[in-house]
């Protein structure tokens, strides 16, 4: 979620919606995150190797901590052990990010990693793996715009590849895809003509139960979720290789991707990776 500015919390989201975060981690218990830019604008992550419903420190975060771009994730473990480093999001040069399916072919994805791109990593995922790839290429390219895109077409046209939805963040911008079409990624965008969705306790269709830090009550915000969260009909599903890039309030849609040249189905997935993405 960013607001492009204003600081806020996002309690609704994560707490208290009825496909909160909370609610999710019923389903998907490997671990939770919450990450957020600080007053510097510098992440911050508060990770665990268990359920957010089991776990206070989020409830306590969820309820506390004000930012203008928050990424939390819920874990169903399909690579790497159950362990807090293999907790989402990731930290890498100053974003954050979060993955949603699966990548085969590890063994060449390390090998495009220099010394320097394995120093950051910290656990034995997939998706820590594509980030710090996709972090190496936004160095190169010195635009993490060209760099995401890069990276993502090397990876569709060299690796086994299921679903790479992925989540980026810096502070204030966000990059979303869904690719290339498994899994579902959705947004719930600002009603800028109507500004400051409905900050009730009730939750009415088309409301945004933000928190604002500062008492102003009507902050517009972009909201990205796997799944609809509520019965907003306004959520809208990404087309399939749409990389969503939100700048502020601005948003853009591109589709710079071709098909997967390896695609995977659930016949090829392990059955952990299956229960993982169903």
């Amino acid at each position: 979620m960013t607001t492009g500015g204003p600081r806020v919390r996002a309690t609704f989201w994560l707490l208290d919606a009825p496909q909160s975060l909370h609610a999710q981690s019923r389903r998907m218990p490997d671990g939770t995150g919450l990450g957020w830019f600080s007053l510097g604008d510098e992440p911050v992550r508060d990770r665990a190797p268990i359920a957010a419903y089991e776990n206070p420190d989020f409830a306590s975060a969820a309820r506390n901590v004000v930012s203008h771009t928050f990424v939390s994730h819920v874990r169903y473990a399909s690579s790497g052990s159950i362990s807090v480093h293999n907790a989402h999001p990731f930290n890498m040069r100053n974003r954050l990010f979060a993955h949603n399916g699966v990548v085969q072919g590890l063994d060449v994805l390390d090998s495009w990693l220099t010394e320097v791109d394995r120093a950051l990593l910290e656990g034995h995922t997939d998706s820590e793996r594509v980030f710090a790839y996709i972090t190496a290429e936004i160095r190169r390219h010195g635009d993490t715009t060209a760099g995401l895109v890069a990276a993502v077409r090397r990876i569709a046209a060299e690796l086994p590849v299921y679903s790479l939805n992925l989540l980026l963040a810096e502070a204030r911008r966000l990059w979303a895809l869904r690719y290339p079409s498994p899994n579902e990624l959705w947004v719930l965008e600002p009603d800028l003509q109507r500004p400051g969705r409905h900050l009730g306790a009730g939750h009415e269709p088309g409301s945004l139960d933000l928190e604002p830090a500062g008492g102003a009550r009507h902050v517009p915000a972009y909201v990205i979720a796997s799944e609809r969260m509520d019965e907003d009909p306004d959520w809208r599903l990404l087309e399939p290789g749409e990389l969503l890039v939100v700048d502020g309030l601005r948003a853009t849609s591109m589709f710079p991707f071709e098909p997967p040249a390896h695609p995977l189905t659930t016949a090829d997935l392990s059955a952990m990776e299956v229960s993982s993405q169903v």
